[in-house]
């Protein structure tokens, strides 16, 4: 890897280890569902602009297959996981939900035997058998029993997580076609009109709350989170492959507790950093399988 690739991780890395910590804090503000509609429209128009350079490039013409894909791909993506991710973020901690998110390429690894036959094997079935025991320590059992955890909360985002890793697995069966930018951004834009339409008949605000004073937290929301992180991810992938970018979500989990710690003054207990050891461990070895298949 070269120093611009290792930035790009870095980048990519930082935007996305700070979601749970700008979520829980504009959570206090907007509606959980009008939070994730608004940071995907911002962060798919600021994403447009290179989705169209891409198409002129390659001279890709989209059809009526390819537009479904992509709506499919924005209802898992948008109206389904982020949702219950910032519904998430609001009952439990940023810390944990940070935790509970990072594992969502184990996820990947599980659905993508099923929809691009990408074989489920032994080593991966450890990093899963890892990376969960790590997820069960991190969620300490005793507190959830007593109430000071909501399972709940635990729950919506443990499945924000799954259906995450179903849409990063469903995302490669058109990923060459279409390139990472065109799929995101679109995706990104075609979920958003869905949730808008949900919106519309449900009642949920749209554009109530934004001011002087919420403004640029939303505006960090949309335009580095999602925007700038999914850009610095994609550049990543493209100069230093798929098995390097993932580096980005080796760093997530440890990054995220600080994030939570310093702002958000949430405690990181010693259970919260075994799991976390956990975690890592089993992401480790996934990338470890990744390197493999590239050489």
């Amino acid at each position: 890897m070269n120093r611009k690739s290792i930035l790009y991780i870095l980048l990519t890395a930082f935007c996305f280890g700070t979601l749970e910590v700008a979520s829980k804090l504009a959570g206090a503000s907007f509606n959980s569902i009008q939070l994730v509609f608004l940071r995907f429209v911002i962060g798919g128009v600021i994403l447009l602009p290179f989705a169209i350079r891409d198409i002129k490039a390659k001279n890709l013409k989209l059809d009526k297959g390819d537009w479904l894909y992509l709506l499919c791909l924005g209802i898992i993506c948008v109206c389904i996981s982020m949702a219950m991710l910032q519904i998430g973020v609001k009952m439990i901690n940023a810390n944990l939900a940070s935790i509970l998110i990072s594992i969502n390429p184990v996820f990947t690894m599980v659905f993508a035997h099923f929809i691009v036959n990408d074989r489920f094997t032994k080593r991966k079935a450890v990093v899963l058998g890892v990376s969960l025991a790590g997820l069960l320590i991190v969620a300490n059992p005793a507190k959830i029993f007593s109430g000071e955890i909501s399972i709940e909360g635990l729950l919506i985002t443990l499945a924000a997580a799954i259906s995450f890793g179903l849409y990063t697995a469903l995302g490669k069966l058109r990923l060459q076609k279409l390139g990472g930018m065109v799929q995101n951004t679109f995706s990104f834009l075609l979920g958003s009109a869905v949730l808008l339409v949900f919106m519309i008949f449900s009642g949920t605000p749209i554009i109530e709350g934004i001011n002087l004073s919420t403004l640029p937290l939303l505006l960090y929301l949309g335009i580095v989170v999602t925007g700038l992180g999914y850009f610095a991810f994609m550049k990543a992938i493209a100069m230093a492959g798929p098995s390097n970018a993932s580096i980005a979500f080796f760093i997530k989990p440890v990054l995220a507790p600080v994030m939570s710690l310093l702002i958000l003054k949430e405690s990181v207990t010693w259970n919260f950093m075994l799991g976390v050891v956990f975690i890592l461990a089993g992401s480790l070895i996934n990338m470890n399988v990744l390197f493999r298949k590239k050489s």
